[in-house]
């Protein structure tokens, strides 16, 4: 059977191949009346418009690279379900790539630049100075979403976490909790810094040491021991701040089964991100709420910016303290 072309499709509707191939192009002027009669006749006949092609001859692929590092936390497959969608409403399609570690992530940035796209948001991953330069002189945007670097090459949107960090200390020290503690995430992530730096700034404002720290690496087994450590020693901590969810709900599993505590009673909990699942009956985790979706829309804002700003932009949402049962407001608490 002969593959249906554009030319059969304007030929059974009788229009002009132009107008299909306005029809299928994104942003395209064409009036309604028109585009109804193309695509009920593209479904007749089974055609559907070759993409690669059509990118050869406008020189746009309608794709952008979407790079991520791990699928293990919970926010990123949110934020990516959100990514997703927005590119499409805009006549895009995202190109994912997963890269375990620094090497990985400068190996597929640069096979994602051989696909010709349009745009590249790294979400959670880095990237170095030689392929930022690639990136520039091949005048393809990039965004980072929910990391920043620290040469400020590249447009980032993030959460205020630094911020976030501060509301969570307040809220603990706010409501009585002395023996504080942190788990890290991994340290050399912009967000981990930034969410630990505003802690313990608000700690020292408010005259409240540190009681112990770990680091879990945002690892899901890496936080279970690290926790352990923390309350198998002599004068365990009354509060932890996990520096995300994922973590968090790690730490409650050894909390509650392994040692048999009581949250929060016995030791209250707090994570950073408020995924879906901080809401469910199991956890009803106190956390900080990044903003997803303003995220994303902040991320496609900058991606697609004609003008292409030459000082790169870092925009900063602001972050939001849910409280839950694992580490809720105390009688006589006045926040």
């Amino acid at each position: 059977m002969a593959k249906i072309t554009a030319k059969d499709v304007a030929r059974y509707a009788g229009v002009s191949q132009s107008a299909v191939s306005r029809v299928f192009t994104p942003g395209a002027s064409v009036s309604p009346m028109m585009e109804k009669r193309v695509r009920e006749a593209a479904l007749e006949l089974g055609y559907r418009p070759n993409i690669l092609a059509r990118s050869l001859i406008t020189g746009s692929s309608r794709t952008i690279g979407v790079v991520v590092s791990y699928l293990n936390n919970q926010f990123y497959p949110e934020l990516l379900e959100l990514l997703s969608r927005e590119l499409r409403t805009r006549g895009y399609h995202p190109l994912m790539f997963i890269a375990s570690n620094q090497d990985d992530i400068e190996e597929v940035t640069a096979e994602i630049l051989d696909y010709q796209v349009d745009g590249v948001v790294l979400a959670s991953v880095s990237m170095s100075s030689g392929l930022a330069d690639r990136c520039q002189a091949s005048g393809i945007p990039v965004v980072l979403l929910n990391r920043t670097v620290e040469n400020n090459v590249f447009h980032s949107v993030t959460t205020d976490n630094r911020s976030g960090g501060a509301l969570i200390a307040d809220h603990l020290i706010d409501n009585g909790y002395k023996r504080i503690a942190f788990l890290a995430g991994w340290e050399q992530a912009s967000t981990q810094r930034e969410r630990e730096r505003g802690f313990l700034e608000a700690m020292q404002e408010k005259g409240v040491a540190l009681h112990c720290r770990g680091i879990g690496n945002f690892d899901f087994d890496m936080t279970k021991e690290a926790v352990r450590q923390m309350l198998q020693s002599e004068e365990r901590p009354d509060a932890i701040f996990f520096a995300n969810d994922h973590m968090a709900f790690a730490g409650v599993g050894v909390i509650e089964r392994e040692f048999g505590l009581r949250i929060p009673e016995e030791i209250a909990v707090v994570g950073f991100d408020d995924v879906p699942l901080a809401a469910w009956p199991t956890f009803e985790l106190t956390t900080v709420r990044q903003p997803a979706e303003a995220m994303v829309l902040e991320t496609l804002r900058l991606l697609f910016d004609k003008q292409q700003h030459q000082e790169p932009q870092h925009i900063e949402l602001a972050a939001e303290l849910i409280v839950r049962r694992s580490c809720p407001r105390r009688a006589g608490d006045t926040e």
